[in-house]
């Protein structure tokens, strides 16, 4: 599911209809309020956010400068977009690092908000980006939790330290000290989870704290609780002090409340979101794309960075050579697939292009088409990927049969690659150079 797009598509109505009216008056502009409002509390914003959010939009959207404009409308939405990114934080906060390694970070959440996998996805990003992380198990109540960081630490690449049940703030500081003698940059703390929030659970947290003063305090909640979210997020920042939240879940099917106003009640940051089940699926939260597409602008700037993460630079210009000479082929075709499969949800990547966020909710894109596609070339002979034209009656059938596909299905892939390829000489040859 695309990202916030119920409350997207409530914005994109309520907005659609003021930029028709041309001129604005106050009164059109505290109507559009209301309905902004109630999308607020429809998506489960909290109340107070939600009211305060209203009222200092509405005070900055009936003055002079934007009554008085040449386009009233596009400077009512570029408030709600400044706004509800400064709801969210303004930008990115990164994480801190300590000035002496290694840099502490204590996860801490309820069960079944994902935190033990989320300290496996944190590992991964971390090492991505140059670091050597190592988790330290902590968790002794759950059974198989330490079990379960070993098996997502190994799928992360990322060592795992543990000592089995004994107790956990002694663990914690253990595991800190070998990161010291082997040269562990950042150590990640998997805390124990409760069910719910309660003074054993807090007590063990503030003594591991205590005990190895961590460089960055992580809640981790699941965005599709909504307002719980936010709640468990004040109880564990009153207690605890916070540095920062990550959102888990948040391509799930989430209204967004969650998201809209943990900043504002507890006044800490979200850092990262989960975005799927992989173990690279953790993203730095930016406010300001998030708000680009809630209001249906896009987000082109994600979308660059996916795609430079699934191809490299090479990659690119070997592609652009190809397109250049016609010379692409079926094997082409494949790394193609391969490409957008690293990228994620077409959906979701469809959602990212300006102008699109809010017509896609009812566009049927059957992901399955692309792994058709893939068997039906895998079933090809090397000289058929390269000379598509040989593919005759007798030819198709045996590819067909090779894919568990039909012939209609290879005839449908054979038309698409041929368009494709006609495009992409029409683009040499400069035929769309005026309609852009």
């Amino acid at each position: 599911m695309a990202l916030f797009s119920s409350l997207s598509e409530k914005f994109n109505h309520i907005f659609s209809k003021l930029t028709k009216k041309g001129r604005l008056t106050e009164l059109e502009i505290k109507d559009a309020m209301r309905e902004v409002r109630i999308a607020l509390l429809e998506a489960d914003v909290n109340y107070m956010v939600a009211k305060d959010f209203v009222k200092t939009v509405s005070e900055k959207a009936v003055g002079d400068e934007v009554l008085k404009s040449l386009t009233p409308a596009q400077q009512v939405i570029k408030i709600v977009k400044d706004e509800l990114t400064l709801l969210m934080s303004s930008n990115n906060q990164k994480l801190a690092v300590s000035p002496s390694p290694p840099t502490v970070i204590m996860m801490c959440g309820l069960q079944g908000a994902g935190k033990t996998t989320m300290c496996a996805k944190l590992g991964a990003y971390l090492k991505k980006s140059g670091k050597r992380p190592m988790l330290v198990a902590c968790d002794i109540y759950r059974p198989a939790a330490i079990n379960q960081l070993q098996v997502v630490g190994k799928q992360a690449n990322v060592e795992v330290f543990e000592r089995g049940t004994q107790n956990p703030v002694k663990t914690a500081k253990e595991g800190v000290a070998h990161a010291v003698k082997q040269g562990f940059d950042t150590v990640i703390i998997d805390t124990a989870g409760r069910l719910h929030i309660n003074e054993e659970l807090m007590q063990e947290l503030k003594n591991i704290k205590k005990e190895v003063s961590p460089t960055e305090i992580l809640l981790v909640v699941d965005a599709m609780t909504g307002q719980d979210a936010v709640t468990v997020a004040k109880a564990f920042n009153d207690d605890l002090d916070i540095s920062g939240i990550i959102l888990t879940k948040l391509d799930g099917d989430t209204r967004g409340g969650a998201a809209l106003s943990i900043k504002a009640i507890t006044g800490k940051p979200i850092k990262f979101s989960g975005v799927g089940e992989k173990i690279g699926d953790l993203e730095p939260f930016y406010p300001d794309r998030i708000a680009s597409r809630i209001l249906g602008m896009g987000d082109v700037l994600s979308l660059i960075e996916k795609a430079q993460e699934a191809v490299s630079e090479e990659q690119a210009k070997e592609m652009e050579k190809k397109f250049r000479e016609n010379s692409f082929t079926f094997d082409d075709y494949l790394a193609q697939i391969e490409n957008v499969k690293k990228m994620g949800n077409i959906k979701d990547l469809l959602g990212m292009i300006p102008g699109l966020g809010g017509k896609i909710k009812n566009l049927d894109i059957d992901e399955k088409q692309i792994f058709i596609n893939k068997a039906i070339i895998q079933s090809m002979t090397p000289k058929e990927r390269k000379n598509p034209e040989i593919i005759k009656a007798s030819r198709r059938a045996r590819i067909a049969k090779g894919s568990g596909t039909t012939i209609q299905q290879v005839n449908q892939l054979l038309k698409q690659f041929e368009q494709t390829k006609e495009m992409m000489k029409q683009l040499k040859n400069g035929k769309f150079k005026n309609r852009f």
